[in-house]
């Protein structure tokens, strides 16, 4: 009850931001009382200009930090919100004024026991980059080396777990009282908002997906992860090495200036993110230009890990061979792959969904090459969810944010190129790889292998069994015990062997469920 009336306040203040902004729809998708909503807007001017999605966003910018961050979360749901809401939410930056230099100093010494001056040759106190949730320093290590120092903002752990307990209540809100919202996951889709906050908030897991990254990619030569320096990193302080001389991925003219090919550098990009998400089922989920870089040496390097995606085998495998059914119009397939994931409830018509895959993809497929968006198919994808009752899969909203970030920054670098052509060599390789003949024959031997690691399990389990049944532990039934000896009172018979081998392979069924 106290929480319930707790939120209740707090969500009145956010009404009236929302009010202020002419964007309290949001909140109205969300299933709030009309009562609340209309105290809201009592007394309050309202700034009309702009489209809902750019005023949805100067609401939530204004809200600070944890809004910043939901914002950015629904810029991928469109099946929510509609394509051009979540286009304008896609713009929302977090970018926030820096915090005094000098707390920043005061928690570099408190987590690393040390004052500033002994940790670094030199240290510059105006940040270089400042967000929702930190802001990075150059330094310079007492070796002489650069690097990079993040530094977490005062109290953000406590403003975000107020502010994501606030956004859970409103999510179980919407479930409840909304039950058409549900196979949409709201509250699914914020605990997964709430897990990548989470490890946000500790730089030692970002210092570790960075390590992780830069292992995946060891001798790449054209992908570039800087080094974590782990004697000078804790919970609030992130130390990496610093990427110096490099120029943002978008800034085609810098890139062109330099003497590299844009269509080159981009083709270097998507394959590495392609490697992130196919080959290693671990990808960088925030890479927007101010964190993708071209080196002096044309590598591309990556910066800040505080948001990364994983992907399981079986989901790349369908993704990938989804996205190469759309890219072969090959649209019956594409539905297959839907129905086999269970994405689509089986009792759906798979040729209703290929008729609607082939609606939605036909006027993408068909604009020129350099135009055609994957994230863009993907998004109205989501949209005919509710006509077939799809579950929306929390697990890809990341992929599918990093995708539309990543189209929008290869549109400005190479205009006339398209990414996914690009690395379709990639793609279909991977996909022969892991669903060829070759692929189907090895999962088979692992299977087999699995099952025989299994055998003497359920071999034991069948003794186990036979003993309690020799004990009196487990007894069959009288009617079974005359079928199996053949007492049906005519003469005496021995049992088939079929009934003999079926009651043999029920009873180990049997045995190897109830101790599995």
């Amino acid at each position: 009850m106290l929480r319930s009336l707790r939120h209740i306040k707090r969500l009145l203040s956010l009404a009236r931001l929302l009010a202020r902004h002419d964007a309290l729809f949001a909140l109205e998708l969300a299933g709030v009382s009309p009562a609340l909503l209309g105290v809201a807007k009592v007394g309050v001017r309202a700034d009309h200009s702009g489209r809902p999605g750019e005023r949805l966003a100067r609401a939530l910018n204004e809200a600070g930090p944890s809004f910043i961050k939901l914002g950015q979360a629904l810029s991928t749901r469109s099946d929510l919100l509609g394509e051009q809401l979540t286009e304008d939410l896609s713009s929302l930056q977090d970018d926030l004024p820096p915090f005094p230099s000098a707390e920043a100093r005061v928690a570099i010494e408190e987590e690393l026991g040390a004052p500033v001056d002994e940790l670094f040759l030199s240290f510059n106190d105006e940040p270089v980059a400042a967000a929702s949730i930190a802001q990075v320093h150059f330094a310079q290590t007492l070796d002489g080396r650069e690097v990079a120092v993040k530094v977490l903002r005062p109290g953000i752990e406590a403003a975000f777990q107020r502010d994501v307990d606030l956004f859970r209540w409103i999510a179980e809100l919407a479930e409840r009282t909304q039950p058409q919202l549900r196979r949409l996951k709201p509250v699914a889709s914020i605990e997964t908002l709430a897990d990548t906050v989470e490890l946000e908030m500790d730089l030692r897991f970002e210092a570790a997906a960075a390590a992780e990254l830069r292992e995946n990619f060891a001798g790449d030569p054209d992908f570039c992860v800087p080094e974590v320096d782990w004697q000078l990193t804790a919970r609030r302080v992130l130390t990496t090495e610093r990427l110096t001389d490099v120029i943002p991925l978008d800034d085609r003219d810098a890139i062109v200036d330099a003497g590299f090919d844009p269509v080159e550098v981009l083709t270097k990009a998507a394959a590495a993110s392609f490697r992130q998400v196919f080959r290693d089922g671990f990808f960088h989920a925030d890479t927007h230009p101010g964190n993708l870089f071209v080196l002096p040496d044309g590598r591309i390097g990556v910066v800040d890990f505080g948001i990364m995606g994983r992907l399981d085998l079986k989901t790349r495998r369908t993704i990938a061979e989804m996205l190469v059914s759309f890219l072969n119009r090959d649209y019956r397939r594409a539905a297959e792959v839907h129905f086999e994931a269970g994405w689509v409830p089986r009792d759906r018509s798979v040729d209703s969904f290929t008729q609607a895959c082939r609606s939605i993809a036909e006027p993408i497929l068909d604009k020129p090459q350099n135009e055609i968006s994957i994230a863009r198919l993907l998004a109205q994808l989501f949209q005919i969810t509710e006509t077939f009752r799809m579950e929306t899969q929390p697990q890809l909203l990341l992929l599918q944010k990093t995708m539309l970030v990543a189209e929008g920054t290869a549109r400005k670098l190479a205009p006339d190129a398209n990414m996914w052509f690009l690395i379709r060599p990639l793609i279909e390789e991977w996909i022969y790889d892991n669903l060829g003949p070759e692929a189907k024959v090895r999962d088979a031997i692992q299977n087999l292998q699995a099952a025989l690691e299994r055998l003497p399990e359920m071999v034991e389990s069948v003794e186990q069994g036979s003993r309690m049944m020799a004990d009196g532990n487990i007894k069959l039934h009288p009617d079974t015990i005359r079928a199996l000896r053949g007492d049906d009172g005519g003469p005496r018979r021995r049992a088939p062997l079929g009934l003999w081998l079926a009651a043999g392979a029920m009873f180990i069924i049997f045995m190897a469920v109830l101790f599995d």
